[in-house]
């Protein structure tokens, strides 16, 4: 009798850490318990100046007078409508222009070797000098804060559509062509299909990232956005209430990922982790 037919077989297996044994809405809250804690003990000894790093009190309370400002339509609920709409513009200009450059970055020639360095190049500068110069481009309008925005957050979705373009398989390809199809319906139906994962893995680095490029463009150029009031609080030395906008505005980028996730479940739905857990 083999292995796998003895009933009497006693079947080994591997017990799973701790930590990936529980749930992980847990983790976080252990960890962020850590955090905090180390927090309170840093400001308890004195070891950073109070008007820099207020006490998790502090914060808190000042978390929840912002919290009720919002809630009220007050300045805070008026920054966030400002920030947001900046946000939500951005995003989605982004992922069309990044999507179109990627498309001409994965098939073309030029794209591949002339295009795509440049790309690479500007990726590389440091994206906050380029702040001031779309302000004086652009205005202190909402505009210049959208082009910053789309400028800091494009190249990650150019570079993941043009890699999953270039990962469809040879076979697919061969066949496609054997059945006559033209280069669009190429890229289409069997191309494009096949970049979603990449696409949506830039998509998503994208989301973080957008509310970064907004709130440097609210820095220099002004408005009434969360940038300016963080701003205005820092330079009122009011620490606490400069933590309490930045959790805050920190939700802006978590419910922006977490659509993007959700979309991603939806219409992507054939791609499935590789990780295998094993179960005690």
């Amino acid at each position: 009798m083999t292995d796998a037919t003895n009933p009497n077989l006693e079947v080994r297996v591997e017990k799973l850490p701790f930590i990936e044994r529980i749930p992980q809405s847990l983790a976080i809250a252990m960890v962020l318990f850590i955090l905090v804690s180390a927090w309170q003990i840093a400001f308890s000894l004195k070891l950073v100046s109070p008007i820099i790093l207020p006490s998790p009190g502090e914060t808190f309370s000042a978390l929840v007078i912002m919290v009720q400002n919002l809630v009220t339509g007050g300045y805070v609920f008026q920054a966030l409508m400002t920030t947001g709409s900046s946000v939500l513009i951005a995003f989605v200009l982004a992922i069309i222009v990044g999507v179109c450059c990627g498309i001409i970055v994965g098939e073309t020639s030029i794209g591949e070797r002339a295009i795509m360095p440049i790309f690479v190049a500007l990726d590389t500068m440091p994206k906050v000098a380029f702040t001031p110069l779309f302000v004086a481009w652009l205005g202190f309008g909402i505009q210049s804060k959208v082009a910053l925005a789309i400028f800091v957050t494009v190249f990650p979705i150019i570079i993941s559509t043009a890699a999953g373009l270039n990962s469809t398989d040879a076979n697919g390809r061969m066949l496609f062509k054997t059945l006559g199809a033209s280069r669009l319906q190429t890229l289409f139906k069997l191309k494009i299909p096949t970049a979603l994962p990449y696409i949506m893995t830039g998509v998503k680095i994208a989301a973080v990232s957008v509310v970064a490029g907004v709130i440097m463009g609210e820095f220099m150029g002004g408005g009434r956005g969360f940038g300016d009031l963080i701003r205005t609080s820092s330079v009122q030395l009011n620490t606490a209430q400069s933590f309490a906008l930045i959790f805050l505005l920190s939700l802006v980028g978590i419910t922006l990922f977490s659509i993007c996730v959700a979309v991603q479940k939806r219409f992507v739905y054939w791609q499935k982790s590789s990780r295998i857990r094993q179960v005690d």
